[in-house]
């Protein structure tokens, strides 16, 4: 009789978090696949739970995931847990998951904590609709090619964002979509909480007097407004500056104080644009 893979989701950071149903579920199986084994092991320690721990992370998922549905199907249950979160949702799992349904056997997801709709809630941007693009390129015209490509969307976007890339990436917003509202919740769940709101460029120019930025992230991005002196695109806002006669420097260097970011990076863009 075949087993059960389940997919289990674990707290972002205060295990409180975690529900019972995910707590029975971790004692029942007989194997628990997770990204870090040590990271995984405190949790289990912490709720008294007992069980063997095999590794699935991204480096080996795609020859893991087929080693746990060939076990599974001769009736091993498995819970697959990432480090925090829901397992797939930008963490391994997909692979387990289509292999699982094309041997025929059974998935059953156990929910609980996900950043992306823990970060929306508390937000204050809108949530009827909003669009998760995962994680954003590392490499910044890759980056910015897919924030222009999501300019007309009128959901809310959410992204997870590296610390250390987090700076680079809020002046490509402001560069590309413009002065947008935008939200950078850090550590959720975590004693070091925290929710920055503003203007993309108020939420750069916070995170920039910093001496670093640590902690997990997750990045939304609310609609472009509609009037104001930092609407629109910096290249729009450069050439409403000089069609009503301010002198092209002059321009350049008023949008680079609105926006946030580097003369040399609007004068490049208005470069670029002529």
């Amino acid at each position: 009789m075949a087993g059960t893979i389940y997919l289990v989701a674990t707290p972002l950071g205060n295990l409180e978090d975690i529900t019972l149903r995910a707590l029975r579920i971790l004692r029942e199986v007989d194997l628990i696949a997770c990204e870090d084994t040590r990271h995984t092991g405190k949790l289990l320690k912490h709720f008294e739970i007992d069980k063997p721990l095999i590794s699935f992370h991204e480096h080996n998922e795609a020859e893991r995931a087929r080693e746990l549905v060939e076990r599974a199907a001769r009736g091993v249950s498995i819970a697959i847990v990432s480090d925090a979160g829901m397992p797939g949702i930008s963490d391994p799992g997909y692979r387990v998951v289509q292999e699982s349904i094309e041997a025929g056997v059974t998935v059953i997801p156990i929910p609980g904590p996900v950043a992306l709709e823990t970060a929306l809630a508390a937000s204050g941007l809108p949530t009827d609709a909003f669009r998760f693009g995962g994680f954003l390129p590392p490499k910044a015209t890759q980056r910015r090619k897919v924030l222009e490509g999501l300019a007309d969307d009128p959901a809310t976007l959410i992204f997870y964002e590296a610390p250390h890339r987090i700076l680079n990436t809020l002046e490509d917003i402001v560069v590309t979509l413009g002065d947008r509202p935008t939200v950078v919740a850090r550590e959720l769940t975590k004693v070091h909480e925290e929710f920055l709101r503003g203007p993309a460029s108020q939420v750069l120019a916070t995170l920039n007097k910093r001496g670093s930025v640590k902690g997990e992230m997750t990045l939304l991005i609310g609609r472009g407004a509609s009037a104001g002196p930092a609407a629109g695109t910096i290249i729009e806002r450069l050439e409403l500056l000089i069609g009503e006669g301010t002198e092209r420097m002059e321009a350049i260097k008023q949008v680079a104080r609105e926006r946030g970011v580097p003369k040399r990076e609007v004068y490049r863009l208005l470069e670029e644009q002529r």
